[in-house]
């Protein structure tokens, strides 16, 4: 059992009394909610860090779109090895059992529904789960879609990893995604670093908050809070 498994039937749990869940937090918090045994891609950036915090005993396989299955933590030090990458391009190592395989191969496993999490960040999810994340809309701006468009529409589960607000205060979950959209009504889960939350048809559900209380999530979002 996870602990959004436990907010599903008990209501949100607030966490007022701490601060927002650091990156590092946040990425071992999803790492909580993978089911033991999932094939699970890990989108470029902050969701990296969540292969730090996959216990071995769990069985969960790594994928990523470059052409890998069964990658471990981030490499360091002498474990470096810059042939063996994430999608990222950041060194990672291989654990027992890892294989590799062609590009369009690791896409059409994307495609094909053989993987049952993906985590990605967004720039804006809506509340029924729509997801923008590979270009901000502004004209200077660098699209930048790689696989996330396969992702989102092949992965049974996608979670989002990113921040709830953007430092100009900014609400990232929004009523409708004003920023170009990867897929519609995808996302299933919201992990931010004030709080996780579900969306689909009927709306934004609060899991957990921190660092603040869902009354005062409802004064800086403009979404309606259901619990």
């Amino acid at each position: 059992m996870t602990n959004t498994d436990t907010a599903d039937r008990a209501g949100p749990v607030e966490r007022a009394d701490r601060g927002p869940l650091t990156p590092g937090e946040l990425a071992a918090r999803i790492a909580r909610d993978i089911p033991a045994g999932s094939y699970v891609n890990l989108g470029i950036g902050q969701p990296t860090r969540i292969a730090d915090h996959l216990p071995p005993s769990a069985g969960i396989v790594l994928h990523t779109e470059n052409g890998m299955l069964g990658m471990g933590p981030a490499a360091a030090g002498e474990q470096i090895d810059t042939d063996l990458t994430n999608a990222g391009k950041v060194p990672v190592t291989e654990l027992p059992g890892a294989s590799y395989f062609h590009h369009a191969d690791s896409f059409a496993m994307m495609r094909g529904g053989h993987l049952d999490v993906c985590v990605l960040g967004a720039f804006q999810v809506s509340e029924h789960g729509d997801l923008a994340n590979w270009h901000t809309g502004d004209p200077d701006a660098v699209p930048a879609v790689g696989g996330a468009m396969d992702l989102a529409i092949g992965a049974r589960q996608v979670y989002v990893m990113m921040t709830l607000f953007t430092r100009d205060g900014a609400p990232k979950l929004v009523p409708a995604c004003s920023c170009p959209l990867t897929g519609r009504a995808c996302v299933s889960r919201v992990y931010t670093d004030h709080g996780i939350f579900a969306t689909g048809p009927e709306g934004v559900r609060v899991l957990e908050t921190y660092g603040t209380t869902v009354d005062e999530l409802r004064a800086r979002l403009d979404v309606e809070l259901s619990v």
